[in-house]
């Protein structure tokens, strides 16, 4: 709070509004001296009391709160995945290996062997 200005609660920006109204109804209900040749007059008032009112609607759209936006909610997850059985097969299971053979002559030699369980 600034010392020696007078402390208004609540929007400030709603207290000049207001004020700016309040000054200019007052001076259009002030009598004025009528002129034979203003043309213009009534052009100049309804530029003055377009400009208020569009400064007190524009400051009333800027205070108001935004409109509620719906949100979804997530869709659920996923159910886990089913247990997976595997059967023993009735037959032995069988792999190819390579393993190293003497041949007399030629030495050692990589063979591939089926080997199975």
């Amino acid at each position: 709070m600034i010392p020696g200005r007078i402390h208004w609660p609540g929007n400030p920006m709603k207290h000049t509004i207001f004020a700016v109204a309040a000054a200019a109804s007052l001076a259009a209900a002030l009598p004025s001296a009528a002129h034979a040749r203003c043309y213009g007059c009534a052009v100049g008032a309804g530029v003055a009391a377009g400009v208020i009112g569009g400064a007190i609607i524009g400051s009333a759209i800027a205070n108001s709160q935004p409109a509620p936006v719906y949100v979804a909610p997530p869709p659920p997850p996923p159910p886990p995945p089913s247990a997976v059985y595997y059967d023993e097969p009735d037959h032995p299971v069988c792999h190819v290996e390579h393993r190293r053979v003497w041949e007399e002559g030629y030495g050692w030699h990589t063979r591939r062997i089926e080997v199975c369980d």
